[in-house]
């Protein structure tokens, strides 16, 4: 695995609270990756940590191989960061806020260039308006423009979708998708929301402890074994008694008055298709998930 950033062996106490344990990770170069854990799990202070605004009591941060300790400086300048909501002079418009961060990277502010760093946000059209009209979608767009003013190999999310409406959240998944493929950006997100991860993340790692749970690419670790299937219906009791009364050893795993979700693996997919349509049961949704959220709750319960 090329690993663009690597994290070993990494310890930090406050008092007498261990928040890293030893914690190993390593992002994959030109991935979108999930950084997973509940809270006090350690996510932020391993961030912290790599934007170096704390340093840990050991181990190594490692950015294409070589230790950040005595390169700081010129490993920012490949770092971008959004912490969850960013913050903006809100009584000037975008592209001024811009010109101000690229001062402050040290970047020379060019008008076409920032201009071309907000279209690629979905914000071009919007570039005099002042930032205090913007939604939080909007703000959340230009903190993305603005962590790729200085044009960084990486990208850091902090709950980069607190407070988004769901088109807020479709909109930032379409940007961090077109970021790694039109940009070869490589990001790292952490987020509670696993299931929209789950729509994103090449690679993710869970810690819980301060330490590592597992990691691996999203293809291997959610299998298509054990997969879920939410099924909308009018009547998800007599749909339920339908299906296990077939002969193919279905497992219900919940059931409301309208929905039923069904434990199968993918490959069974289309007899459970020919079995709902021989039902007769009237159906106004089917999706399939691979449980990010069940891997998640499982490995932290137990560990």
């Amino acid at each position: 695995m090329d690993s663009i950033l690597e994290v070993k062996s990494l310890y930090k106490t406050f008092g007498n609270f261990k928040a890293l344990n030893g914690l190993d990770m390593a992002v994959p170069k030109g991935d979108i990756f999930g950084f997973l854990g509940s809270n006090g799990a350690g996510k932020s202070t391993t961030i912290r940590c790599i934007l170096t605004l704390i340093k840990p009591d050991s181990g190594e941060i490692l950015y294409k191989v070589t230790s950040i300790k005595n390169h700081r400086e010129s490993f920012l300048k490949n770092i971008g960061c959004i912490v969850e909501k960013p913050d903006f002079y809100i009584n000037i418009s975008a592209l001024k806020n811009l010109e101000i961060s690229a001062k402050m990277y040290g970047v020379n502010p060019n008008p076409t260039k920032l201009m071309e760093t907000l279209e690629m946000v979905g914000l071009n059209g919007k570039e005099k308006t002042l930032v205090k009209t913007f939604s939080q979608g909007m703000k959340q767009r230009l903190g993305i423009a603005q962590s790729l003013i200085h044009n960084p190999e990486i990208i850091i999310l902090d709950e980069p979708t607190n407070g988004l409406d769901p088109s807020g959240i479709i909109e930032f998944r379409k940007i961090v998708k077109q970021l790694k493929t039109d940009f070869n950006k490589t990001i790292i997100i952490s987020s509670h929301i696993l299931s929209e991860l789950e729509l994103m993340v090449d690679s993710f790692i869970i810690i819980d402890k301060g330490k590592k749970v597992i990691q691996g690419k999203a293809s291997e670790l959610l299998s298509d074994k054990d997969m879920s299937v939410i099924i909308e219906t009018d009547n998800a009791e007599n749909l339920n008694s339908y299906l296990l009364n077939t002969s193919n050893h279905y497992i219900t795993i919940n059931k409301t008055t309208n929905t039923l979700t069904i434990k199968i693996d993918r490959d069974k997919i289309p007899t459970l298709h020919m079995d709902i349509v021989n039902s007769g049961q009237p159906i106004y949704g089917f999706a399939t998930r691979k449980k990010l959220e069940d891997l998640f709750l499982n490995l932290t319960n137990n560990n």
